[in-house]
């Protein structure tokens, strides 16, 4: 039997983007730049959002969780990443390849759902915008928040155990940058056909049932807008909600081609690029896409800045 061969590993190694030592320092700069654009923009969105009482609303309450959710999301897997690529082995212990998939699994699952919560929260202010304060009070924001976060972390960790359920076989080598479902269960000794099935149900429940509510969020948004008569308004209407629609495309499209497919169609290659997007581009390009749409923020951040030269 296949399983009778399995390994007990203590460590994995991880062969990263590149095995070029020229190419990797070139990668370690990009994405150091990466990720303190990622640290430093968000940053901007959680603290004028929270100094700034105009934008005490759901919408950017929400906006700060992403942000908020994004610094902890690219943290779990970049710095890792960065010190692998200065190492001249990229070992990780057992537990640290556990944790690691736990939270980036976790926060990226938070992520699918925040998106979602967000979708909704615009067809309630565009539909039914003489009620938006009523519906999306404070008291409900905060519940659906804590929710979302709950639902990120406990669906994981049915996730992760699948995942590690399994006899794994020599080598531990990981072509990956980072512990991810597929290149683990790539390493199993026996059929994981059963795991595949059950990780596609929860990619079903934290993927397709998010983008579904989105969609039809979306879909009434549409026949809302296009009532109204003042073309002013419509754009307005539309700008508010462009900014999310980007960031959807970007970390679902990406999500869903690494893990709704069957691990015979995944590649090394095809799996880190994706990978790249959804832990690295999207938490990056989320407050320079919600910032330059966004006249509000851009008005908060300018003043924000003006105040420190004053003062200085």
């Amino acid at each position: 039997m296949a399983w009778e061969n399995a390994t007990v590993f203590t460590e994995f190694i991880l062969l990263g983007l590149s095995s070029n030592q020229k190419t990797q320092m070139i990668l370690f700069c990009i994405f150091l730049i990466c990720y303190l654009i990622i640290l430093i923009g968000n940053s901007v969105i959680i603290i004028v959002t929270l100094a700034e009482n105009s934008l005490q609303t759901p919408m950017y309450f929400f906006l700060t969780n992403l942000s908020f959710l994004d610094i902890c999301y690219s943290s779990s897997v970049v710095p890792r990443m960065l010190k692998d690529m200065l190492s001249a082995q990229k070992k990780i212990s057992y537990a640290e390849c556990v944790a690691q998939m736990y939270l980036s699994l976790s926060l990226g699952e938070t992520e699918c759902i925040l998106l979602a919560i967000m979708a909704y929260d615009r067809y309630v202010a565009i539909c039914y915008p003489l009620h938006y304060t009523s519906i999306m009070n404070k008291s409900v924001c905060i519940k659906m928040s804590v929710a979302t976060w709950m639902c990120g972390f406990q669906l994981s960790i049915l996730h992760v155990v699948l995942t590690w359920d399994t006899s794994l076989c020599g080598p531990n080598v990981i072509n990956h940058f980072m512990c991810e479902v597929p290149e683990i269960l790539a390493l199993s000794c026996r059929s994981v056909a059963l795991n595949e099935f059950v990780i596609f149900v929860i990619g079903v429940i934290v993927l397709m049932i998010p983008i579904t509510i989105i969609i039809m969020s979306y879909v009434n948004i549409i026949f809302a807008i296009l009532k109204i008569t003042l073309s002013t308004k419509q754009i307005k209407a539309f700008s508010t909600c462009g900014s999310h629609v980007v960031v959807v495309t970007l970390f679902y499209g990406s999500a869903m081609a690494t893990y709704m497919k069957p691990r015979s169609q995944s590649t090394p290659c095809t799996d880190k690029m994706f990978a790249i997007f959804y832990t690295i581009a999207t938490p990056m390009l989320n407050p320079l896409i919600y910032t330059l749409r966004n006249k509000e923020v851009k008005k908060a951040v300018k003043v924000r800045i003006q105040n420190i030269f004053l003062t200085t």
